[in-house]
Formats: structure tokens, C-alpha cells, sequence
């Protein structure tokens, strides 16, 4: 009797495994709908003519939101018990900016656009926020410690593949068709991939968490010395983070830089941008399958430094080239080493993270995380209209290859399990 409950009882955990992966994978396919839109928004600005400092802004507004709110949001998402609503909520609000985006900008005066379409991705950062936290935590909970490398390679190879074939399609259209019109119905029509995300991430079903017990309603500094108490005694946590923090130093500090490079100096049409983006993105399937691999075969450190020593080079590379078809090949090529990135960094934080307080660690990492995107878009195009784009691309390329050589100078330990007394 007793071996039929507990085969019933494994009959139906694997049954809710596997309606969670499922669940897992098509929202990944809404969310890779709203992704295509992604790399258009700050070439729609620049359209606009907005200025290097507005382009930047998209880059440093949720850095700066996160830095203030991802460590008290930590804390609360932590107090609740269904972390599956937050997730799903706050990613539909985020998709539906690009909604927004597309239906103002057929009634607001193009002087005061670019102004007003940067007010609403600032609001937006709110729920972004919410969503870098929470994401991690419940994508670590359906995986489980053993299979964070099959669910994430599988979830971002479908997002990889869906965006590949939308921005086949969207890089035509928008080549097509009268400018901005293009763009409206494209923010528009892509952001309908926030529903099918918000359906099935929202039927994900987790066990009722258990919160920690934590200093709430005590004073601010008893609360402040809990919280260091906690977060700095885990030793592994803090040496990945300081190390992550550098090299996502040197890629924020791109991420505006890369689009203006290709629209001012490139002068890639937007066919050419869609055929850029389509190659780093359509490897990125090929790259997730081979880093996956790689990882079970000579263990996540390789991969570490593998991907990081990859990326170092892929903006230092760029610097070099005015060809869009250079680019291309380059962007393919920088696709399968962010592919293993992507896997490894989720992976590496994830073993460094206490489960019970997963919420607040990784409330913690992102606020380092957003430390190092604040200041660098802003600093990037400063260097970019001080030097010069290229200039910019190559001060990238020097801290990220400086992240390279301190992973590459130390070998990575794992969480313990954390008490506080």
C-alpha cells in the first residue's frame, strides 16, 4: 500500500515536471516574439534623431532602477509565498510597453516622441526589475540543481529560433514599408507575444515557498546588519559577482555603441540590421547545444572561460570593419560564444546561491548587475562623441577581456547552506 502512494506521489511529481518544462518552452516563444522588437527600439530612436545620450538612456534607466529597488524587491519577493504570480504579471507589463510604444507614436508630435517613448520604458523598469529577480528563482525551481543547463539551453534555443524567423520577416516589412509606420505596426504586432507568454508562464506550478524568517519591522540598522551578515558570509557568491560585475562592465558599456556604429558609421540599411541580428541569434541554437555538451563533458569552468575570452574579442573585432556582411559573420560568431555565456553565468550564480533565500541573493547580484549597466551606456556614448564610436567598441573589449583573466585566475566554489542567528 504504502509503495503504490509513493509511486502515485512520484507519477504525479514528474507529471507537473514535465508540465512545467512545457509551460517553460512556449512562453519562451512569446517572449522570443517581443525579443525580434527588442533591437529595432533603439534604431526607431535613432530614426527619430535621437541624441547618443537618449539611445544611452535605454541602457541606463533599468540599471538605474534596479540598482535602487533590487535589493529591498529581493526582500519582499522573498515574503511571498507564490513567486509564479510576480513573474508572470510583471513580464506581461514589460511586453506591453512595446504596445504602447507603437500606438503614442501615431499621435504624439515627433519633437516630443523620442522624450515620451523614454518615458514609458522608464516606467517599464519597474516591472523589469521584478522580472530579472523572479525569473532566475523560477527557472531555478523547475529545473532543480541537476538540469539548469538542459531547461535553459532548451528554453533559449526556442526564444532563439522564434526571434530568428520574426526578424526574417520584420527586417523585410520594415524595408517595405513608409517609415514610421513600419515600426508602429511592428511594436504593435510583436507585443501580442506578452499574452502568450502570461498564459502559460502564469499556469507554471511550484510547491507553496516557505519564507525565511527575517529582521521585518525591526530598525533600519538591524535590518542592514542581518542582511550583510547574510549576503557577505558566502564567500563563492561575492568572488563571482565582483568578477561578473567587470565583465558585464565592458558589455553594457557597448550596448548602445553597437547600433549607432551600425546606422552612423555602417550605414546599414535596416535589412542589413535585421540579417546582423539574425545571425547572432539563429547560432545561438547551435551554440546552447554545443556549450551544453561541452559542460557535461570538461565541467562549467571551461565554459566560463571559453565564452568570456569569445566575447572579449567581438566588439574589438567590430571596431575594425564598415562591411555589413563582415558584421554578420562576426555577430554569428559572437552568438555561439553568448549562447555558452548565458548558460554558464545563470548556472554559476544559481550553485552559489542558498536556496532558501534565493530570492535576496539574487535581489543582490542584480543590483551589482545593474551597478555595472548604469553608468556605462552613459559613459560609452560619452567616449563615442568625445573619440569615437570605434573607440568606444575598444574600451569594451579591454574589460571584458580583464573579466576573461580573472576567471580565468581562480576556480570557483559553490554555496553553503546559510543560517542566520
Amino acid at each position: 500500500m504504502n509503495n503504490q502512494i509513493e509511486t502515485q506521489q512520484v507519477e504525479q511529481i514528474t507529471a507537473v515536471t514535465k508540465s512545467n518544462f512545457r509551460n517553460v518552452q512556449i512562453d519562451a516563444i512569446g517572449v522570443g516574439l517581443a525579443n525580434a522588437a527588442s533591437p529595432f527600439l533603439p534604431v526607431f530612436l535613432t530614426h527619430l534623431n535621437a541624441t547618443s545620450f537618449q539611445v544611452g538612456l535605454l541602457s541606463s534607466m533599468p540599471a538605474l532602477t534596479g540598482l535602487l529597488l533590487a535589493i529591498p524587491l529581493g526582500r519582499f519577493l522573498q515574503r511571498q509565498t507564490n513567486i509564479v504570480k510576480w513573474f508572470s504579471i510583471a513580464r506581461l507589463f514589460v511586453i506591453g510597453c512595446y504596445a504602447i510604444t507603437g500606438i503614442i507614436s501615431f499621435f504624439i508630435p515627433e519633437a516630443i516622441l523620442v522624450n515620451s517613448i523614454l518615458t514609458i520604458w522608464a516606467i517599464a523598469t519597474l516591472p523589469q526589475t521584478i522580472v530579472a529577480i523572479t525569473f532566475s528563482v523560477v527557472m531555478n525551481a523547475v529545473a532543480g540543481p541537476n538540469r539548469r543547463f538542459e531547461l535553459m539551453s532548451r528554453r533559449w534555443s526556442t526564444m532563439g529560433v522564434t526571434t530568428t524567423l520574426v526578424v526574417i520577416g520584420i527586417g523585410q516589412m520594415l524595408d517595405r514599408v513608409i517609415f514610421p509606420l513600419n515600426y508602429q505596426l511592428m511594436f504593435i504586432g510583436l507585443s501580442m507575444g506578452g499574452l502568450i507568454s502570461y498564459y502559460f508562464s502564469s499556469h507554471i506550478k511550484l510547491p507553496p515557498a516557505v519564507p525565511p524568517t527575517l529582521a521585518v519591522g525591526k530598525p533600519l540598522k538591524e535590518q542592514f546588519r542581518e542582511y550583510k551578515e547574510l549576503v557577505f558570509t558566502e564567500k563563492p557568491f561575492i568572488s563571482f559577482i565582483v568578477k561578473r560585475f567587470i565583465y558585464m562592465t565592458g558589455t553594457s558599456l557597448a550596448a548602445p555603441l553597437i547600433p549607432l556604429y551600425l546606422v552612423r558609421v555602417v550605414h546599414a540599411s535596416d535589412g542589413w540590421i535585421s540579417i546582423i541580428t539574425t545571425s547572432q541569434t539563429a547560432i545561438l541554437v547551435i551554440g546552447y547545444f554545443v556549450w551544453t555538451r561541452l559542460g557535461k563533458k570538461r565541467g562549467s569552468r571551461s565554459v566560463v572561460i571559453w565564452t568570456t575570452l569569445g566575447l572579449s574579442l567581438y566588439p574589438f573585432l567590430l571596431s575594425f570593419t564598415t562591411f555589413p556582411w563582415h558584421i554578420a559573420i562576426i555577430s554569428g560568431a559572437a552568438g555561439i560564444f553568448q549562447a555558452g555565456l548565458d548558460l554558464v553565468f545563470f548556472d554559476e550564480l544559481m550553485k552559489k546561491v542558498p536556496p532558501e533565500y534565493s530570492a535576496i541573493f539574487i535581489g543582490f547580484a542584480q543590483s551589482i548587475q545593474f551597478l555595472a549597466a548604469i553608468a556605462s551606456p552613459l559613459i560609452g556614448t560619452l567616449i563615442a562623441d568625445t573619440f569615437s564610436l570605434a573607440t568606444g567598441l575598444l574600451v569594451s573589449a579591454s574589460l571584458r577581456f580583464l573579466g576573461f583573466l580573472l576567471f580565468l585566475s581562480g576556480k570557483e566554489k559553490t554555496a553553503s547552506s546559510t543560517t542566520i542567528v
